[in-house]
């Protein structure tokens, strides 16, 4: 008996993710993918916990991601008016020592890289090239078509095609990207002295900017400085020679507690708005569902982009494996069920999180001396609830998508 096909669009950071598990459970996923090859473009993402409890299912992927142990996240005032550190949490390394995760930095490329070729030795095909304009439903398939011309038939389709997906274009019309008034500006950088002896996330606060470091190996921390400007779009390609010197010995090169020397070494520097979208009411119709950035994309304030979809993707399997346990070719109505319950469980959660993230920006970012100090008056008195890796913010997050020792899904190794 063949086994149930399933198409996944996008094969950026979820979309491997969800074929590995789909495989584990019996289904065939295939996937395809935009872009013409693996994306060199990015700059990092950080693995909390609860991202991590997701990939942790997988036998043997997390001891092949390399990564930053993060100990520690401090949060310092960069304002000469008002400088020093503004709040400290262990957070991280305590959880990791209590056997619950922590969190781990990792360069974008070469996790995505890990995720592929996992997926790969996992026998999951990956196309690039492949970028999906449409699709139709019959009584017991969904037959997609590329703009390349071809076209391929499924079971069920799953969107994992990020910010600008075009399966949710085609579920739902098109609806432009929410700027959101902030733009970053990051690189790559040798980790300083300062920040080598503890691997520490540091966030630094000034007068209408905002940095956030974190380390991603064991010599490497990435960064990024956060400003209200004119919008940039979202091309992730390194800035003019010229312009990256010019940022290297702007006034961000003399910030202190490590941030200053981080950008004035800093490589491969990018320039990009940050951009969510407007809560949809639905993530599904019939037998196409979306996941991830195309459902829910969110600005970076959070941390909580990759981790959202890994908490998808362990909701979706877990509620197949629940009413389809079999992995057969389920039926509409099935179908219909499982994408139902998968989103009244995540809607909510990602909803919250996205406006909560945008909030984050608008606290961090922003104007004048006397507001500045204000901002910087409000971390240090009610650091429980305003930062999000406070200790008390950082426990909520770690409790999801599932308590350690009580998770509803077995992965078997398919390597």
């Amino acid at each position: 008996m063949s086994k149930t096909r399933v198409i996944i669009a996008g094969a950026g950071i979820a979309g491997p993710v969800l074929a590995v598990f789909l495989k584990a459970k019996g289904y065939e996923p295939i996937i395809y993918e935009r872009t013409n090859q693996p994306t060199i473009h990015g700059l990092s993402l950080a693995l909390q916990t609860n991202g991590l409890r997701v990939l942790s299912l997988v036998p043997g992927l997390v001891d092949k991601i390399v990564g930053g142990h993060i100990q520690q996240i401090v949060q310092y005032s960069a304002l000469p008016e008002d400088p020093g550190e503004l709040t400290h949490s262990d957070a991280p390394g305590r959880l990791a020592a209590e056997g619950r995760l922590g969190m781990l930095g990792v360069r974008r490329t070469a996790f995505h890289r890990t995720l592929l070729e996992h997926a790969e030795a996992s026998g999951i095909p990956i196309f690039f090239g492949h970028q999906l304009v449409s699709f139709v439903e019959t009584i017991d398939s969904v037959v997609v078509s590329f703009a390349n011309g071809k076209t391929d038939s499924a079971s069920f389709l799953v969107g994992c095609d990020g910010l600008h997906s075009n399966t949710r274009e085609c579920l739902f019309g098109k609806q432009e990207p929410a700027f959101t008034g902030l733009v970053q500006t990051g690189g790559l950088s040798e980790t300083p002295d300062e920040l080598k002896t503890i691997p520490t996330a540091i966030n630094l606060y000034g007068n209408g900017a905002h940095m956030i470091a974190y380390p991603v190996n064991d010599h490497q921390t990435s960064w990024a400085v956060t400003t209200q400007e004119p919008e940039a779009k979202e091309t992730w390609r390194a800035m003019e020679g010229e312009a990256q010197e010019d940022f290297k010995r702007g006034p961000f090169s003399k910030w202190p507690f490590g941030g200053g020397k981080l950008v004035a070494v800093g490589t491969n520097i990018v320039k990009y708005g940050l951009y969510d979208r407007p809560e949809l009411q639905s993530w599904h119709k019939g037998r196409v569902v979306l996941l991830g950035d195309a459902a829910h994309p969110t600005s970076p304030h959070l941390g909580q982009g990759a981790n959202q979809a890994f908490e998808d993707i362990y909701h979706l399997v877990r509620l197949l494996g629940k009413y389809n346990p079999d992995a057969s070719a389920p039926p509409t109505e099935l179908l219909s069920k499982v994408f139902g319950e998968y989103e009244s469980l995540r809607i909510e959660r990602t909803s919250a999180l996205v406006k909560r993230a945008r909030k984050q920006g608008e606290v961090r970012v922003v104007n004048g001396i006397e507001e500045s100090k204000k901002r910087n008056d409000v971390l240090r008195a009610e650091t429980g609830q305003r930062d999000a890796f406070s200790g008390p913010a950082y426990d909520e997050i770690a409790k999801f998508p599932f308590e350690i020792g009580h998770g509803e899904v077995i992965l078997s190794s398919q390597l």
